[in-house]
Parts: C-alpha cells; structure tokens; sequence
C-alpha cells in the first residue's frame, strides 16, 4: 500500500489569507493543489466513515491535474480546522499530515465572511444582527455538513474561536506538523513569511520568487480602536482572552 495521495494543508482559517496562501504555495513547481483550490474532501455530506485511504486518494484524484507522483500533494480546504469531526477524519487518513493555517483577527475575519456570504446571496441579516443570533441560527446544525448548513454560511464568531480549534488540532497532530501564520505577516512580509512555508514543507524556495498582493474582498472595514471597533470586539472577549492566555496570540 502507497503513503496517502495528499501530505499537507491549508486547513484554515475562511478568509484568513488562505487563498493567496494558496496561490504562493501552488505556484512551486514541485507542489500540486487541487484545481479548484479547495477539495472539500473531509467536510463533503458524502463522507463515509468507513472509506479507507484508498478510498480517500480516489476521491482525491478527481481534484488534481497530475497522478502525484513528481509532486507534494496538498489541499487548500480552510473549513477543515473548524470541526472536530473534520480534524479526525483527516488524522486517520494521514497521521503524518501537515498542517498549514493562517490566521486573521477575529473580528475582521468574521467581517469579510459576512460581505461573501451576503455577496452570494446567503446572508440577508446585517453584521451587528448576524453575531448576535449565530448561536440560535447554529443550534441544532453543529454538526450539519449539508452545503447549505448554517454551520457553513452563519458561523462568523465560531470560526474566530482559535484556541478552540488549535486544542483539538494539537491533540490529533504533534506541533512540529503544524505551522501557524498571521494574516497581516503574510501580507506585509511575504518573502520572509513563504521561507518559513518552504521549510516547514521540506521543499527549496522556487528560482524565481514573485508575491503579488491578491484580492481583497470591496466591504467596509472598521476602524481600530473606533466605537464600532470596541464594539464588536467585546463580543470576541472570550475568544480573544482564550487565543492569548492559551496560544499566545495576541492582536
């Protein structure tokens, strides 16, 4: 039996960066990621319990445009991190997985998830009205991968629960397979940031190295340390507090 098809991730975190994270990564010659980016292996509603790594690397095979052979195999899927399930699904298929994730502040993050999601016409609820009912809209669906599930589309403060996602994380994977960036690092170091991807991926940094900003969702931000700023992050206190006092993220 071969080693598993797929050897690392982006597993989190939406809109954190994954998808320029994903373009640097892809752009190696020695890399192969899904053609579509994000595979939605793990998180598909089809998932079955029971499939085996041969099942799984059939699945897989359908997303790339090359047998794997010549290439590391990766999957820029950034939902992965949020469920438990998710996470232990991917810790039986390969327990030598790597894990890649970006993080954003929490509340900016949760920000931009509500401008795509209104974008594509899932979201109908203003932002200050979105945070304070996602825990009645998520009732009942925390455990709903149906394409349409709140937990998908509503999830704007339990995707910025870090600490939450990290512990279970850390408990399937050692640390040394997982490598935790800033979105704002990315952005305002690119270089020095994608030398620390290279080398955790065990690969040489590409000939030519070229980094250029990627789209920026058109929402409006807040303004830190404005009202709304101070506003909207009390309602990521617990969040906050448990990223700093558990990882030592601080923002």
């Amino acid at each position: 039996m071969s080693g598993p098809r797929v050897s690392f991730v982006i597993g989190g975190v939406q809109k954190g960066g994954t998808t320029a994270l994903a373009r640097y990564v892809g752009a190696h010659p020695q890399v192969a990621l899904p053609r579509n980016k994000e595979a939605h292996v793990f998180d598909d509603p089809g998932f079955d319990e029971a499939w085996t790594q041969e099942n799984v690397d059939h699945v897989y095979a359908g997303h790339f445009d090359t047998d794997g052979a010549e290439v590391l195999a990766g999957d820029a899927t950034p939902i992965y991190i949020l469920h438990p399930v998710l996470v232990g699904r991917i810790a039986r298929y390969n327990p030598a997985m790597k894990w890649v994730v970006i993080l954003r502040h929490p509340l900016e993050r949760a920000l931009s998830q509500h401008s795509m999601e209104s974008g594509r016409g899932d979201e109908t609820w203003p932002f200050w009205l979105s945070m304070l009912l996602e825990r009645l809209r998520l009732r009942g669906h925390m455990d709903d991968f149906a394409w349409q599930s709140p937990l998908r589309h509503h999830s704007y403060r339990l995707r910025g629960d870090y600490a939450r996602q990290l512990d279970v994380l850390y408990r399937h994977f050692p640390r040394e397979q997982v490598l935790v960036l800033r979105n704002e690092r990315l952005a305002d170091l690119p270089d020095a940031t994608m030398r620390q991807v290279w080398d955790f991926l065990g690969l040489q940094a590409p000939a030519q190295v070229d980094y250029p900003r990627v789209f920026e969702g058109d929402y409006r931000r807040l303004r830190r340390g404005g009202f709304r700023w101070r506003f909207y992050s009390r309602l990521f206190r617990r969040e906050l507090r448990d990223q700093a006092e558990g990882h030592g993220i601080r923002w």
